[in-house]
């Protein structure tokens, strides 16, 4: 299915491309990247005592932006299927957590390990203002929209034990042995839809070809709002650094 979106996102590109006049008030660049970053709480709560690991996961960013130039106005739309992944270990303490140990679906508050799976692919609608000091270089910034395609927020919990319902509620422990874990799955409780900031540079440095880094500040979070098992917010805030060629 990933393939698939890759190839209709790529063709829809180059078609909206070639149905627009090839006038001097058209940029058109294709870009190609990696997502670097995290879902994280800000700011970071006392809950969360140590990120113990964290591995990069694939989190392509392919798409394009027109730029426009209406003077003395300069603006981009663009659009990007992306995935925005996050694998990490942490160990918390008193955190609110809901997960299921064997049969039985237990909450209330974890200390111990957790390893965390997110994953996010997404169709990105940023919108953004331009500035070139020159031909090579531009700035950018504005918001973005996006869709999300596919949702996973998911882990295990291990090391550790769970006050069932408050501080001092019954409490119940979580191994470190296969079995004896505990896992969880809010997949279901994320959003469709994500908004934030995104600010980004382009550096051509040959002809057609440059180096291009954009931030995404997402300021959404990434759960309904009526999801309360996690109390504190989780952004999304990633940065793409890859390469575009200029059509």
């Amino acid at each position: 299915m990933k393939k698939k979106l890759i190839v209709v996102v790529i063709f829809s590109i180059f078609n909206l491309h070639s149905s627009i006049c090839r006038a001097d008030s058209l940029d058109v660049k294709v870009h190609v990247g990696h997502n670097i970053g995290g879902t994280v709480p800000l700011p970071m709560p006392a809950s969360i005592r140590s990120i113990d690991a964290f591995r990069l996961t694939p989190s392509p960013c392919i798409g394009a932006n027109f730029t426009f130039h209406l003077s003395p106005f300069t603006f981009s739309v663009g659009l990007y299927l992306e995935n925005k992944g996050m694998d990490a270990d942490v160990t918390v303490k008193s955190y609110s957590m809901e997960m299921k140990k064997g049969a039985s679906q237990i909450s209330g508050l974890f200390t111990g390990h957790v390893s965390q799976q997110v994953t996010q692919w997404m169709l990105t609608l940023p919108l953004q203002a331009t500035w070139s000091p020159s031909y090579a270089v531009t700035f950018k910034f504005g918001p973005y929209f996006s869709l999300l395609l596919k949702k996973v927020f998911s882990g295990i919990a291990s090391s550790g034990y769970l006050r069932q319902g408050d501080p001092t509620g019954p409490r119940i422990e979580i191994g470190n042995k296969e079995g004896e874990w505990a896992t969880y799955d809010f997949s279901n409780e994320m959003r469709t839809l994500q908004w934030g900031l995104s600010f980004g540079l382009d550096w051509q440095i040959v002809r057609h070809v440059g180096l291009s880094a954009n931030l995404k500040w997402g300021l959404s979070g990434i759960f309904n709002s009526d999801f309360k098992t996690v109390e504190q917010t989780l952004y999304p805030i990633y940065g793409c650094i890859g390469l575009f060629y200029r059509l």
